[in-house]
């Protein structure tokens, strides 16, 4: 059979607006799995798996990867609709006016989009923060899963996901860019030399450092801030420690650990708070008051 045969068949078929839809969906089926695993293999690339905290570079990437992904579907989408409308004969641009026309009567319901496009754009642009980041949006915090020009979303340390329209964010606390702090406040006793406990404390900071694991998590030697606060029953050493991003956790935790063993070693007393009950005068008491004023 020549070439021109195959075109005539191809095109018979084609012409056929019966096998049209069924071509276009398979062919926006494709697209979207190409963009998908396209993206996650980039993505699967560019990681570093062998690093404890990517670079900055790589976790903006993650997040203009995520945006895209998100941009391609919507792009697959409004193709797949356009031309299914052109093969069944319905005029797009008539439509569109239309869409236009009722925007315009939903304007202050659009509005809200917008102003998610918009911050969107520039949370994205400013780096105010990633994908892997811990951020405080509002009461909400927690690790950002996932983002794209509309909506962030979070998981939180209970697993729970959260979604924040973009236009709603006013102000991010971001625990997680350049570097972290791990912020102790540390209490004892007041009979303790409070000299002699933030020696101790600097020695256990010192042996972190000397650590294997640990030593790479610290980026600097322990901040000595000093007494804080007198508290009821307290005396309040506040320090920190700086650490790589997203690591000041589990540094303080360990630290917390390290210093409860070597408390107890030294007999350093951790305090905690005391009352003193008054029951009041009972009868012998007050009948011996009467009678020694007698």
């Amino acid at each position: 059979m020549s070439a021109a045969s195959w075109d005539e068949i191809f095109q018979g078929i084609w012409s056929n607006k019966l096998w049209k839809p069924f071509v276009i969906l398979l062919l926006c089926w494709g697209l979207f799995l190409a963009l998908k695993f396209g993206l996650k293999r980039l993505e699967a690339a560019i990681s570093r798996k062998e690093v404890l905290r990517e670079e900055e570079s790589i976790l903006r990437l993650k997040t203009f990867l995520h945006v895209l992904k998100w941009l391609g579907s919507i792009f697959i989408v409004c193709f797949g609709l356009y031309e299914l409308l052109e093969n069944f004969g319905i005029d797009v641009a008539p439509l569109l006016a239309g869409a236009g026309i009722v925007g315009l009567a939903f304007g202050f319901g659009g509005q809200y989009l917008i102003r998610d496009l918009i911050n969107g754009i520039f949370i994205l642009l400013e780096g105010q923060f990633r994908v892997n980041d811990v951020v405080k949006i509002g009461e909400l915090g927690g690790l950002v899963e996932s983002m794209n020009l509309r909506v962030t979303q979070l998981r939180d340390l209970e697993g729970r996901v959260i979604y924040i329209p973009n236009g709603e964010i006013k102000t991010v606390i971001n625990f997680t860019k350049g570097h972290s702090q791990a912020l102790l406040d540390v209490g004892i006793a007041y009979k303790e030399k409070v000299d002699d406990v933030m020696r101790v404390m600097k020695e256990i900071a010192q042996e972190m450092r000397q650590d294997p694991y640990f030593g790479k998590l610290i980026l600097e030697d322990m901040e000595m801030l000093g007494v804080d606060a007198f508290m009821d029953s307290a005396v309040i050493i506040k320090c920190r420690m700086k650490t790589l991003p997203i690591k000041q956790w589990e540094v303080a935790r360990e630290y917390r650990r390290r210093l409860k063993n070597r408390f107890d070693e030294l007999g350093i007393e951790i305090p905690f708070p005391h009352r003193k009950i008054y029951w009041g005068a009972g009868p012998k008491m007050a009948s011996s008051v009467s009678g020694d004023k007698s």
